[in-house]
């Protein structure tokens, strides 16, 4: 069984997101759009969109990051896309998400402060990933306040591939106003940044959402997102029983539909009566 994820035509596809980008902007009448940059290639993609139908002048950009910013290489796509100074944001959300995560973390208070319980893996392991989902809601509270303060639509940046799998934060980086690339594939995403010239370093980097330190979200899925793509592909889209699906081609297939499957209820909430 061979899976084949269909390629896309760059340059029909770019004219096919430029035309909703704008169409949106008019139905909602918006002329701005600010996105979160976090210098992985969906964003970079995203906003490389955004830049062929939006003059600079309309684009805010926003880097949040945790750890350390990507000082240079996100220069270098405001150098390249001609985003005005006035409309670019570098901005640290560590006290942010340090305070609100030491306030929601359970402590063993004595008078001169604060202590922190020892906690058993597992705890330390749920506590990582709160604070993970501590920094993606952050994020969407700066973006959305920016939004309003400039007039401006929220641009999303989730694809396919993290949708199907779950593999977002509700209510965090999956919030967005218009989501310009949710109906493809990370591995389509490749195709279409090559033909906007998204910066090599980004094309080439490891996919992360840098919610901790040397943090992939290959590492953290323990498959890779080719084999993923193409057993979601062929599960979801061709409507291909697990078990019809090559365990010899796609060893992870498994692991991969277990994961989606862990993570669905995402993409059905909120529950309405």
């Amino acid at each position: 069984m061979v899976s084949s994820i269909p390629k896309i035509n760059p340059k029909q596809e770019t004219d096919k997101i430029g035309n909703f980008i704008t169409e949106t902007l008019e139905k909602t009448r918006f002329k701005k759009l600010i996105i979160g940059l976090s210098g992985g290639i969906d964003s970079a993609v995203s906003i490389y969109l955004a830049g062929k139908v939006l003059s600079p002048e309309n684009i805010f950009v926003a880097h949040l990051y945790y750890f350390k910013p990507l000082t240079t290489l996100i220069q270098k796509v405001f150098s390249e896309l001609k985003i005005p100074p006035q409309n670019q944001y570098i901005l640290s959300i560590q006290k942010p998400v340090d305070d609100l995560a030491l306030l929601l973390n359970p402590l063993v208070r004595f008078n001169n402060g604060r202590r922190k319980n020892i906690p058993s893996e597992e705890d330390q392991h749920k506590s990582t990933l709160r604070k993970a989902n501590i920094m993606a809601r952050v994020r969407m509270i700066l973006l959305f306040d920016l939004a309003k303060k400039h007039k401006a639509l929220v641009l999303g940046t989730e694809n396919k591939s993290e949708h199907l799998l779950g593999y977002f934060t509700r209510f965090g980086d999956a919030a967005s106003d218009i989501e310009p690339i949710s109906h493809l594939y990370k591995t389509q995403v490749y195709q279409l940044a090559m033909y906007l010239k998204v910066p090599d370093e980004i094309i080439n980097a490891k996919p992360t959402a840098g919610l901790w330190s040397d943090q992939t979200d290959e590492g953290e899925f323990g498959f890779s997102y080719l084999e993923a793509d193409q057993v979601i592909y062929l599960y979801f889209d061709k409507k291909i029983p697990l078990n019809k699906i090559s365990k010899k081609e796609f060893p992870n297939a498994q692991k991969i539909i277990n994961f989606a499957s862990k993570n669905s209820f995402k993409l059905k909430v909120p529950y309405f009566i």
